[in-house]
């Protein structure tokens, strides 16, 4: 159980989702005494600026001391995006899963032909081809990768190895990161492995994953 009942943690769901794909993994982390919050967003049809002020909005109804957040894929962008818009928020860390902070090598591809819009929409200016802002290490950061390469990314020519089948490895390295780990699981399966939700609960209690 956590020692401070008034932590909480955000969850951020990914492209094309609406965080029911993460229940797992929130019952596990709220099972270890946090409260779990789902903040959901259009990932296609709303700008990141505003998806950044309807996040504020959801987070300052939050009573709690410290407030974590978790974020799968574009989540894990657009947390950073938020933060550097208001770091004032209260304290706590930040575990992004297969996220591309360095932008999407399958959105850079599909970015080439004249429907990626359609289908993409305003997540592409939420960060997938890079344009996020500079990660200063304000607060304690840890990013999950898998190398599973199962997904829609092997659609894709060109994705490099070693990759979850969406996001390659290198993609979800940070500067100014605390800390980064690899696990045998697919872009999907990060949301549903008993590990990634222990690493999870390892970094949101130390600041530290432990398998590295």
């Amino acid at each position: 159980m956590s020692n401070n009942q008034s932590e909480a943690v955000v969850f951020i769901h990914g492209l094309f989702m609406n965080g029911w794909d993460m229940s797992l993994l929130r019952s596990r982390i709220s099972d270890a005494g946090y409260t779990a919050h789902q903040f959901s967003y259009s990932s296609t049809s709303t700008n990141i600026d505003q998806i950044v002020d309807e996040l504020r909005d959801f987070v300052d109804k939050i009573d709690a001391e410290t407030i974590h957040y978790v974020g799968h894929s574009l989540g894990g962008l657009v947390i950073r995006h938020f933060l550097h818009a208001y770091p004032e928020m209260p304290p706590g860390r930040v575990v992004t899963l297969g996220s591309p902070h360095n932008g999407s090598g399958a959105a850079h591809f599909l970015n080439q032909f004249d429907f990626t819009s359609l289908i993409l929409g305003e997540s592409l200016n939420t960060g997938l081809l890079g344009n996020v802002p500079e990660w200063k290490n304000e607060r304690e950061l840890g990013s999950i990768a898998g190398n599973a390469s199962f997904g829609m990314g092997k659609l894709f020519s060109g994705l490099e190895e070693p990759n979850d089948g969406t996001v390659t490895v290198e993609e979800t390295l940070l500067e100014n990161s605390t800390d980064h780990i690899l696990l045998s699981v697919s872009h999907t399966g990060l949301l549903l492995s008993k590990t990634t939700a222990d690493e999870t609960l390892n970094f949101l209690k130390q600041g530290k994953f432990t398998k590295n």
